[in-house]
């Protein structure tokens, strides 16, 4: 019998969070980030760093004897980014890469309905 699991995919421009739960979604099984993966703070979300975080969220869901997954992707999204970061794609690719079998990959950011006012100011972010 298959048993299921949820992997959260948290991937913004400065960092990458991975948390796998249980199906409910709310029991916390494991999670790693691009942080505990990589030495430098500049490479938190570059594709390695996704691709290693995402291999030890493997490893702990074979523990646990979970060996089928669904995908929910999220970028920061509200007044921010509303694109997933550049380890969002690898970390998927890495988890089905180590024998887990993807179910669903879902987009879960979160869209404002008209929220709060973005940072920068009213002419923006001058570069």
């Amino acid at each position: 019998m298959t048993k299921w699991g949820i992997a959260h995919v948290y991937a913004s421009y400065n960092n990458i969070i991975i948390t796998l739960t249980d199906i409910t979604g709310s029991e916390t099984i494991t999670k790693a980030t691009g942080g505990m993966v990589v030495k430098a703070a500049k490479d938190e979300a570059s594709p390695y760093a996704a691709m290693k975080a995402a291999e030890r969220i493997a490893d702990a869901a074979k523990e646990k004897g979970i060996d089928s997954i669904h995908v929910r992707v999220r970028a920061p999204g509200g007044n921010r980014s509303k694109s997933p970061g550049p380890g969002a794609q690898s970390a998927i690719r890495a988890l089905s890469r180590a024998g887990l079998r993807i179910g669903r990959i879902e987009e879960v950011t979160p869209v404002p309905h008209d929220g709060t006012k973005p940072k920068g100011g009213r002419r923006g972010r001058r570069v």
